[in-house]
């Protein structure tokens, strides 16, 4: 019973933001921070899932004004969990068949967030010297998933390159955002799911990095964010 209720309220929420998502990204098109008062709306929805969301974010990563975010990526609560440390003056980075999804897609473009064709290397690689241009000109920050898609209980996922290209080209920081593993947490019979802790780090300084330092700048990254989680699991265990 539970679980019909919590779909049927997922539905009515799914149509009712991204029709008024819609209408407020069209009469917002001057603002940088559409995907953040998005994500404000999207970190409430954790609550209907029965999950508790704890955020922590670095002090440090508070002042930056600009960065690459990149964070696990896991499941579809992801949309839920790790909006909670979203913050302002970013777009994410997703792949372009997003753009299919009923409703959310919709959404996604609309909001200013940027699409990727990961299938076709060379565009990949044109889309992200684009997305570099970008932050020049507007002072955006993006927001990444370096692993490329959900990892569904398979285990931290190889990064891609992409977003450390971006860092180092565009001089800004790396800022890692991690969530604590929801792989098989929600019950939607169940009313109370647990905790999940989402942590954003210390942002980890470019400068003076060129392209020959990406794969060093990935593996530190990849490395930090992995312990991370180990400790977030284990202190939730």
């Amino acid at each position: 019973m539970l679980l019909l209720i919590r779909m049927a309220l997922l539905l009515l929420l799914v149509v009712g933001v991204t029709l008024l998502g819609i209408v407020f990204c069209l009469l917002t098109l001057w603002s940088k921070n559409r995907v953040y008062y998005l994500g404000r709306v999207f970190a409430k929805v954790a609550r209907l899932f029965g999950l508790s969301v704890e955020s922590r974010v670095s002090d440090l990563a508070k002042t930056v004004p600009q960065a690459v975010y990149v964070a696990n990526h896991q499941n579809n609560f992801d949309l839920c969990t790790l909006a909670a440390v979203v913050p302002e003056g970013v777009v994410t980075v997703g792949k372009k068949s997003l753009r299919w999804i009923p409703f959310f897609g919709a959404l996604y473009w609309a909001s200013g967030n940027f699409l990727i064709n990961r299938e076709d290397r060379k565009q990949a690689i044109a889309t992200i010297d684009q997305i570099v241009s970008s932050m020049k000109k507007t002072g955006l920050s993006i927001w990444m998933f370096p692993e490329g898609t959900r990892s569904r209980g398979r285990g931290w996922l190889p990064f891609k390159r992409g977003a450390f290209h971006a860092a180092v080209q565009a001089g800004v920081p790396i800022i890692p955002i991690v969530c604590s593993s929801t792989h098989n947490q929600v019950n939607l019979n169940r009313l109370h799911n647990g905790k999940v802790v989402v942590e954003m780090l210390p942002p980890i300084d470019t400068t003076g990095l060129h392209e020959t330092d990406v794969v060093q700048l990935m593996t530190t990254c990849e490395t930090l964010m992995h312990e991370t989680k180990q400790r977030l699991d284990k202190e939730l265990t």
